[in-house]
């Protein structure tokens, strides 16, 4: 009998080289992810044990007021988080890539490597230095706007309800403005100088050249940084709880639902943890992401492949 045709064999060499990625994303990705989900179908008892339950967990903290004002609270607050990312971090860190990708921009490695450098240092680090410089009694902060007549404008933003969480979005900014930029500015370089030469020999201006030709070209790049700020703000926990603690306060106003998992899993204080509800509380933090990367990848994405150059 003859062997089958060598383009019919499964090739095993492929599998031996995907074999111990495939094991390792496995074993660490997707069972924590399907035992998460597993666990938020059950409820404990008072002994320990555990009982299968359906959704009575997902109605608990969708409808419970214990639950419910926390878990709206959490999703109100990172929806802010994520905003203020998507306009404030994106819009300057196309602005930045548009002004490193000047053709006789002097200097240019340095900015970019001063202006990428914090995106390195440890978000405990950052958290600290920037509650030193804001604090109202001995930071920096209130003598430097003061010195440029702007001093009645300073107040303890990280303490107050209505400032703290966009104060810690804007740190959360400065620190990861960089990545943005960095992927932004490799596409800029990569278009052609033909189609910029092109559109100035027609008459196009600066500011014609960046929103007819550049920018239709860099719209896949901005459409993977929108979701990569999308699925890094949802995963958020970081920052916040080195600031603010578990509580995120003051008062909650700066709770995401990165610090809400974490007091509901874990417990805090006089907060009893509890593995099920954070179970449950995990799983709705998959499900937001899994809906918005639908999203983009359906109703954005499409639309972007006829601008890939």
């Amino acid at each position: 009998m003859e062997s089958a045709p060598a383009r019919l064999r499964f090739p095993l060499h492929i599998a031996v080289f995907l074999a111990p990625a495939l094991i390792v994303y496995s074993l660490f990705s997707i069972y924590p992810i399907v035992d998460t989900i597993r666990l938020s179908f059950y409820v404990g008892d008072q002994e320990g044990a555990r009982h299968f339950a359906g959704l009575a967990n997902f109605r608990t903290l969708l409808t419970d007021p214990a639950w419910s004002a926390q878990f709206w609270n959490a999703l109100r607050n990172n929806l802010i988080f994520f905003a203020i990312h998507m306009v404030v971090q994106n819009g300057i860190g196309l602005g930045l890539a548009m002004l490193l990708s000047l053709p006789h921009l002097a200097g240019g490695s340095i900015y970019r490597t001063l202006i990428f450098l914090p995106t390195m240092l440890s978000v405990v680090i950052v958290g600290f230095i920037w509650q030193l410089i804001l604090n109202p009694l001995w930071g920096i902060a209130p003598s430097l706007l003061k010195a440029v007549g702007l001093g009645s404008y300073f107040g303890p933003w990280l303490g107050q309800e209505a400032t703290a969480l966009i104060a810690i979005s804007l740190i959360s900014v400065w620190q990861f403005v960089g990545i943005p930029m960095m992927l932004i500015y490799a596409a800029l370089i990569n278009i052609p100088d033909d189609l910029l030469d092109a559109a100035t020999v027609d008459g196009a201006g600066p500011f014609s050249v960046f929103w007819f030709v550049r920018l239709p070209l860099i719209l896949p790049t901005l459409g993977v940084v929108s979701i990569l700020t999308f699925v890094a703000n949802f995963n958020a926990f970081d920052l916040i709880y080195a600031v603010k603690g578990a509580l995120a306060g003051p008062n909650f106003s700066t709770d995401i639902l990165g610090t809400f998992f974490y007091r509901t899993f874990f417990g805090y204080q006089l907060q009893v943890g509890s593995p099920t509800m954070g179970a449950t509380v995990a799983t709705a933090m998959l499900v937001v992401i899994l809906i918005g990367v639908l999203i983009y990848l359906f109703g954005v994405q499409r639309r972007l492949q006829r601008h890939a150059f």
